[in-house]
């Protein structure tokens, strides 16, 4: 019953994460633009650098130490601090870094400065703790009231397409206070340390070894953004940036697992129980693969109508753009289970990052020719290729360690209700009008023909649902 309650929780802190721009979304597209939220996109994929090397993988790293130490208070204290240290360290390096950008590229100047923000967020940022602790409720709660501040902030003041510079320290500072909110509760689970006896660097060296898969993943995440901006397609990186929040917002339903099962199958591990770790995996992975497979098939269902509806007639792109990237909800779902939920906190940190790297090195190798022909589509369809080699090359990795039997038992199932349901609703979407209680009717029915389909060949997920309850 714990995991599934940290599951909800970690859910509400994803969603939350994902809620305050997909509430705004559609006012501030319609405010800025295409070309405001193009230059808002590329500005802050270009600050996300910062944010990725200052933060040198220490969320990963850090929730997986307090995991395995928790059960010493005085161990774990020890290990926050020393954590936590350097990556102030880090974060200070890479806002000098930044400095040093800043007076070299005077482009968007003014706005990059505010950007900035989330590398001073990301320095205070200490939810990895908490998660660690698989204690997901602060996270979630204490954010709530920040991220209802700033949407409200965000309409009162943000009014034509002048007021990007205000959206962009609205939407930073939200960041800033909502990490804040974490720290007073500190004094509950870290006990004092001796200065004299913090040892910051020598968690140096496993830190970059989980730093490495994180630059990768950020490449194929951000890189899009940005080569669309630097190549003269700044509303491509609008539309790309609009299609993938309603799709990370989707995903960030299936992929809140991880962050909660990684703390838990660590702890296991820690514990030497190698067969109940096996078991979670099943039981994760299949829990995932009924969620992915409902959502990829049912938001390309509705999608091309969705994005123009949601963000304007000026947003048409959009709504195919996320036709093609919803495949990436199931890849990076499947992904998610075995790499963050079964590889890092059983320490196979290096075959975890040979696959991403590997999705890395094919995205970069295919958004040249695929942008450079293709623009927005090209970079769309660069991302479903990358997450598919990562997912591809982590299952051929673990064929001889787990049965990837029990692993894919259900999916045909999955599938065998999800395709009927895509058809139908698809159907619906491209020839009737599309009003809210359309989008609310087609979603319902999506559902309905999706559960019904299951309830008639039984998946045996029923029964692990009930047997996940009673825990």
């Amino acid at each position: 019953m714990k995991v599934i309650r940290n599951y909800l929780y970690n859910a509400g802190f994803q969603v939350l994460s994902m809620i305050l721009p997909l509430i705004t979304g559609p006012y501030v597209s319609r405010t800025l633009g295409p070309h405001g939220v193009g230059i808002n996109a590329y500005t802050n994929s270009i600050i996300q650098w910062f944010v990725l090397f200052g933060s040198i993988g220490i969320g990963l790293y850090g929730n997986r130490e307090i995991a395995y130490r928790r059960g010493n208070k005085q161990d774990m204290s020890q290990a926050f601090w020393e954590i936590q240290a350097l990556k102030f360290l880090f974060i200070g390096l890479a806002y000098v870094a930044f400095f040093v950008y800043i007076l070299l590229v005077p482009k968007y100047r003014p706005l990059m400065w505010l950007q900035s923000l989330y590398i001073l967020a990301a320095a205070v940022d200490i939810s990895w703790l908490y998660m660690g602790l698989e204690d997901f409720k602060k996270t979630v709660v204490r954010n709530a009231l920040v991220k209802v501040a700033s949407v409200i902030l965000i309409f009162s003041f943000v009014h034509d397409s002048s007021d990007l510079g205000l959206y962009i320290l609205i939407m930073g500072s939200a960041t800033v206070l909502g990490n804040l909110t974490l720290w007073p509760y500190l004094r509950r689970f870290i006990v004092k340390v001796k200065l004299s006896s913090l040892h910051p660097l020598r968690h140096l060296r496993p830190t970059v070894a989980l730093f490495a898969p994180q630059i990768a993943i950020q490449i194929y995440v951000i890189l899009n953004k940005t080569m669309l901006g630097a190549l003269g397609h700044t509303n491509a990186s609008g539309y790309y940036d609009r299609a993938d929040m309603l799709v990370k917002f989707v995903l960030s339903i299936v992929t809140a697992t991880g962050t909660v099962m990684l703390p838990h199958v660590a702890n296991t591990f820690a514990k030497g129980d190698k067969e109940r770790v096996k078991e979670m995996l099943y039981d994760s992975f299949d829990f995932v693969s009924f969620l992915a497979i409902a959502m990829t098939f049912g938001l390309a269902a509705i999608s091309i109508k969705l994005g123009p509806f949601f963000f304007g007639v000026k947003f048409v792109e959009v709504g195919e753009a996320m036709l093609l990237e919803s495949a990436v909800i199931l890849l990076i779902g499947w992904s998610n289970v075995i790499g963050q939920q079964f590889l890092l906190p059983t320490r196979k940190v290096r075959e975890y990052t040979t696959s991403v790297t590997l999705g890395a090195i094919a995205n970069i190798i295919t958004n040249f020719p695929l942008i450079y022909y293709w623009g927005l589509y090209g970079a769309i369809i660069s991302t479903v290729i990358s997450e598919l080699i990562v997912t591809l090359y982590q299952v051929w990795h673990v064929r001889d360690t787990l049965e990837l039997k029990k692993m894919f038992i259900n999916v045909p199932k999955y599938l065998i209700a999800a395709v009927p349901m895509f058809i139908v609703v698809y159907w619906l979407n491209v020839h009737t009008h599309f009003y809210i209680v359309t989008l609310f009717g087609e979603v319902l029915l999506g559902i309905v023909i999706y559960f019904g389909i299951l309830l008639l060949i039984r998946p045996s997920i029923f029964k692990k649902a009930k047997k996940l309850l009673k825990k």
